[in-house]
């Protein structure tokens, strides 16, 4: 936006500041109204893409301020995880991506640089940075209850969270497969790797088939299937290995084995296997004692699960494609010496049935999607998708294997279990959404982990009150219910603690770091006591669990309470008032990829631990950011730091790009062109609004005033309705783009005339207002050049009642706009330029005609029998006979589809001739030609081409004269 308006923001966010004016207080005057969004993890700078949760969360902050709320809007700084650890060693080791990341990407200057050897030097680092930019984006944040989750009161606060988790029986131990960094020796959670994926483990089930006395262990996730294997694929080029596994010989790829170490095998002995051997070879399938070939198979990963697998070409579409490429291409199998005939005896081998499919459905799926071979491998997937559901829901056992005639939902675990328990299976864990990397740059891997701490979610009595609490809640947008619902039954246990990281210890085990995705769930409660302990008031090295009891749940008796924590009655007595004043948490806010867990982890936890009086009340999820049309990444290298591009673009301007360019839930879009046609509408407003009051005139308001006025009302409406539900562009799009339409269209429709001045203030200082919580800096300068008293930032937000009403003047204007319109499509479709424009408007008869269907239709009544009976009940109907029950018909054809705008139209006009006539100078400007208006039935009329029949109501009869 320039130097000047960097200028601007500087000043307002100053002048924010001095005047304490987003710091809150309990007001028992107001109703309150509290929100929080996810507290950053400060190990770089925030960029764009984290602005748009942010300028979200702000923008519905300013609003409800502005509806009358006493809103308080907090902020901490989440230092707990093991990212930041690994990132110290980088550092101290010279790491030359790392350097290059944290000067060319995050722009730290060198001399800062040398101090980022150490984890804490690091995270207060970025918590400054972080808490600048948001300053310079002009957060409406309360900073005096600002935290850092290493602030020895926070880790009593989790202290006591973590006993009352335990007290309720939620926490367990024991071993469990967990995401694992082989590197660091830490779990992995989703905020520990890079790009903030979580790991996503699943069981696979190993088919035991045999050849050689060895064992070739094939990873499925679908067992039931074993009854269908016509051979077994394994990557001739890849490394295997013969390894002794609980007592057999198995042959895997050398990753594998490796892999079974970490899940608690017996690995012994593992030397080198040349896979090649037993290609052609025939193995046994332990279920069917069928006797089956290896095949080569370059698709084979041998990072995925053991190396080795089973193909069902019946029922997986991934391996009828390759069975066709195998015998459409043979000589890719004889190189390794694979006889040809080996591969053509081959054909699927049916063991489901599935209705609306025929006995081999992988088929149908691949032939129906046009898939030819197997490097169509979206097509594949969609197939894959389709079969494997639709088995499972529908598909039943066939004849042919020991199941027959079980639904496969259910054959699928039996069959795990048969096959486990006559030791032709065993399990593995695997990382399913593999690769995920660790922030320290390893591969995660599946890790049975012993005497873990977990937060058991499985709980089925606590899964019932997270359901409770759900269906309680607003989900914002409301679409996304259904996902948390699943979250709510997916979720199991949650290893809670690392060995190593910043954060709270356990307190009976201090060896142990609480996690990151465990140590945030209840923090919002945690912004009451902050204000108290960054004030003095509370020493945090004599507050106990009963302080807490006290304050949140109402527990114990005040006297002594104070007494044991150090804490004078009156301050502990007001702590408690301000968390019962300001909690429940009105609206958490978040981005989508938190739903499958800490949001969900943050329901669960309220609800252990608060009463249901306190559980909280909404949540809000937007989606991402991208530049260019890829999602901002710090490994992609496209991320612009936010303090960066505020200097580049200006805080109001990102605002409102990240708002404006997609819903809520959509992707918005961010580059340079999108963000100068924004700056470009916001300056367009500023000016525009200033030059509506610097060229009205102190007079009466006439019709255009009343109808620009009726406009901004609508406005009004429209753009509360859109913050009401938190859809940010539609309400960007109301008062950026809708309202300058409509100013623009007043000034030129007043064709020179000057602006009433009580209408040119009324309508500035409104859209001021609907400015506000979007582009406050601009609406706060604007603000006071209207002479608007205080901040606009507090002040009311508009209603329409502020505003006159006047149906006939937007019955009027909406009746010019056809008239312009109608004239438009003519001369487009008859190539005509005319010379005069003759208008004939419809008869009283035909308006009293529309005026009964208009009626019916506001409620909702509009019946062409019912109308049809009273318009001919009229005398001076019934004698144009059928002309009054053809018109009626018509009428009821038009008003059914109508908007309500022109039906409510259609019963405020009282004259459409007069109207027009004193419009008539504007049309004739915008027409560059001469008009002639007529009533339709006037007997002088000028009508060489029998138009004027042809007028109806709000659409008056045209004929062009060249």
């Amino acid at each position: 936006m320039g130097a000047s308006w960097r200028e601007i923001e500087e000043k307002w966010q100053r002048r924010w500041s001095e005047a304490k004016l987003f710091e809150s207080d309990p007001d028992p005057s107001k109703p309150k109204f509290f929100v929080t969004v996810a507290y950053p993890y400060p190990n770089s700078p925030q960029h764009i893409g984290h602005a748009r949760t942010y300028s979200l969360t702000d923008a519905y902050a300013r609003y409800l301020r502005m509806k009358g709320y006493n809103v308080l809007f907090p902020m901490g700084f989440h230092y707990t995880g093991t990212p930041i650890l690994a990132m110290a060693k980088r550092i101290a080791a010279g790491d030359p991506d790392m350097i290059k990341t944290l000067t060319d990407l995050y722009k730290v200057p060198e001399e800062d640089l040398k101090q980022l050897t150490e984890p804490i030097r690091i995270a207060r680092y970025f918590h400054r940075e972080i808490k600048q930019g948001m300053k310079e984006m002009g957060f409406s944040i309360d900073w005096r209850r600002e935290f850092t989750t290493i602030d020895p009161m926070y880790k009593k606060f989790i202290h006591w969270q973590f006993r009352k988790l335990s007290e309720k029986g939620y926490l367990t131990r024991g071993s469990h497969p967990v995401g694992w960094c082989p590197s660091c020796g830490n779990p992995l959670g989703q905020h520990d790797t890079l790009g903030d994926v979580e790991p996503e483990i699943e069981e696979f089930t190993l088919i035991k088939f045999r050849i050689d006395g060895r064992v070739l262990p094939t990873g499925t996730l679908r067992p039931e299937t074993v009854y269908g294997v016509t051979n077994i694929w394994v990557n001739p080029e890849a490394d295997y290995v013969e390894a002794e596994v609980d007592g057999e010989t198995w042959v895997v790829s050398r990753q594998a084995a490796e892999k079974l170490k970490l899940l608690e095998k017996a690995v012994g002995r593992v030397r080198p296997f040349d896979i090649r051997s037993i290609l052609g070879r025939k193995a046994v399938n332990p279920a069917t004692g069928r006797e089956i070939p290896v095949l080569p198979a370059p698709f084979v990963d041998p990072e995925s699960c053991t190396g080795v697998v089973m193909s069902v070409p019946a029922h997986a579409p991934y391996d009828y494609a390759a069975l066709l490429d195998l015998k459409k291409n043979p000589s890719y199998a004889e190189r390794y010496g694979v006889s040809r005939e080996v591969i053509e005896e081959l054909e699927p081998i049916p063991i489901i049935k599935l209705e609306g499919y025929s006995e081999v459905p992988a088929r149908d799926a691949v032939e129906k999607l046009g898939v030819r071979s197997q490097r169509d491998e979206d097509k594949l997937e969609e197939a894959t998708k389709e079969v494997y559901s639709a088995e499972f829901r529908r598909g039943v056992m066939l004849e042919n294997t020991p199941y027959a005639g079980m639904p496969v939902s259910e054959a699928k675990q039996r069959v795990k279990e048969d096959l486990i328990a006559e030791g032709k299976a065993d399990t593995m864990y695997e990382v399913i959404n593999s690769p995920v990397y660790c922030r320290c740059g390893a591969k995660c891997v599946v890790k049975i982990f012993r005497d873990q701490w977990f937060i058991d979610y499985s709980n089925p009595e606590w899964k019932q009150l997270a359901r409770e609490c759900l269906g309680a809640m607003r989900i914002v947008p409301e679409k996304l219910r259904q996902e948390f619902k699943d979250a709510i039954e997916w979720v199991r246990q949650k290893a809670c603690a690392r060995k190593q990281g910043l954060g709270t210890p356990l307190p009976w085990d201090p060896s142990w770091i609480i996690e990151s995705l465990s140590d945030s769930v209840i923090y919002m409660a945690y912004y009451i006591i902050a204000k108290y302990v960054n004030s003095k008031l509370i020493d945090p090295e004599k507050v106990k669990d009963s302080f807490f009891s006290y304050v949140f749940l109402g527990e114990g008796d005040p006297n002594k309470v104070a007494e044991e924590n150090g804490v004078p009655k009156e301050v502990l007595e007001e702590v408690r008032r301000e968390f019962q004043y300001y909690y429940p948490l009105d609206s958490r806010h978040s981005g989508r990829d938190l739903v499958w867990n800490h949001l969900t982890y943050f329901i669960f936890n309220h609800v252990a631990i608060f009463p249901r009086e306190l559980w909280p009340r909404q949540i809000v999820v937007n989606g991402s950011v991208l530049r260019e049309g890829k999602a901002m990444s710090k490994s992609l290298g496209n991320i612009i730091p936010l303090r960066q591009a505020i200097r580049q673009y200006g805080a109001d301007t990102i605002r409102a790009t990240v708002l404006s360019t997609a819903g809520l839930l959509a992707d918005a879009e961010f580059n340079e062109k999108i963000a100068a046609s924004v700056s470009k509408a916001i300056q367009g407003c500023y000016s525009m609004a200033l030059k509506l009051v610097e060229f009205s005139e102190d007079r009466e308001e006439d019709t255009l005033d009343k109808w620009i006025q009726s406009a901004m009302r609508e406005r009004v409406e429209q753009a509360t309705e859109a913050m009401e539900e938190v859809e940010l562009r539609n309400a960007i799009q109301v008062a950026m783009y809708m309202v300058p339409r409509d100013i623009s269209r007043y000034l030129k429709r007043r064709m020179g005339s000057s602006p009433a001045r009580s209408t040119a203030l009324k309508i500035a200082r409104v859209w001021a207002r609907l400015l506000a919580p979007i582009v406050p800096h601009m609406a706060e300068e604007l603000w006071s050049k209207l002479g608007g008293e205080g901040f606009v930032s507090a002040a009311k937000w508009p209603t329409p009642d502020e505003l006159a009403e006047d149906k006939e003047a937007e019955a009027g204007e909406m009746l010019v706009d056809t008239v312009l319109e109608d004239v438009e499509s003519i001369v487009k479709a008859t190539k005509i330029k005319p010379r005069i424009v003759h208008i004939y408007t419809a008869p009283e008869w035909k308006w009293e005609v529309y005026r009964l269907a208009a009626e019916q239709a506001l409620e909702g009544k509009l019946d062409p029998r019912e109308l049809t009976r009273q318009v001919m009940a009229k005398p001076e109907m019934r004698a144009r006979g059928k002309e009054a029950a053809d018109l009626a018909k018509k009428a009821c054809e038009d008003l059914r589809a109508a908007p309500r705008e022109l039906v409510e139209a259609l019963l405020s006009m009282r004259s459409e001739l007069s109207y027009l006539e004193s419009a008539k100078s504007y049309l004739e400007a915008e027409l560059d030609a001469e008009v002639k208006l007529y009533m339709a039935d006037d007997p002088q009329r000028y009508d060489p081409a029998d138009r004027a029949k042809r007028a109806l109501p709000m659409k008056p009869a045209i004929y062009l004269e060249a």
